[in-house]
């Protein structure tokens, strides 16, 4: 058991690495991904299922579909196509599918030859909403003003540069219908 914790935390240490010093976007998504599944292995390890399979649907699933998202609506142009291109080699997805296959491995031999996780005590989802809800409260409140505020602040950036793109100044926009021109002004 200590042998796979370990191997997940290299291979979570090493994809996050990667993540950090990839210069391609999607190149550092791919070893997002690979070192969110390793920490969920490690939280599986550690007898909090309950947490590895929140782990897998919030980070792995939903927030990177999210990143894609983003990076498809930058559009990078014409030059796009050929870094594209590059991305299907295989010689790009070699290691992400090593780091892969090693936590699959680890994930098979956990389901199937370690039954009994000695020491842990399985944590379920009552116990993580009582915690959540009880004397961590005000931490989970913080942390969902912290997450809306983002969202605020992405929201009126994307609105800035949006209105920068179509040569308005968000502060000088004004209905034609309910404000006339002034007198130097033509319609």
């Amino acid at each position: 058991m200590n042998d796979i914790f370990y191997l997940s935390g290299v291979v979570a240490i090493l994809s996050t690495v990667m993540a950090i010093t990839r210069r391609n976007t999607v190149h550092a998504l791919l070893y997002f991904i690979v070192s969110l599944l390793s920490v969920a292995v490690i939280f599986f390890i550690l007898g909090a299922p309950f947490v590895a399979a929140l782990e897998v649907i919030i980070y792995a699933g939903a927030i990177m579909v999210l990143f894609i998202f983003v990076i498809m609506m930058l559009n990078l142009g014409p030059q796009a196509i050929e870094q594209e291109k590059q991305w299907l080699s295989p010689k790009t997805w070699i290691v992400p599918v090593i780091l892969t296959l090693i936590l699959i491995a680890e994930l098979i031999y956990l389901l199937t030859y370690a039954k009994g996780l000695s020491g842990f005590r399985a944590v379920g989802p009552k116990q993580v909403g009582i915690a959540l809800f009880g004397p961590y409260v005000l931490g989970v409140e913080l942390a969902s003003i912290l997450l809306l505020s983002g969202l605020i602040g992405a929201y009126h950036l994307g609105r800035r540069g949006k209105a920068v793109e179509e040569g308005k100044s968000l502060g000088n926009t004004r209905d034609n219908e309910n404000n006339p021109p002034s007198e130097g002004e033509s319609q």
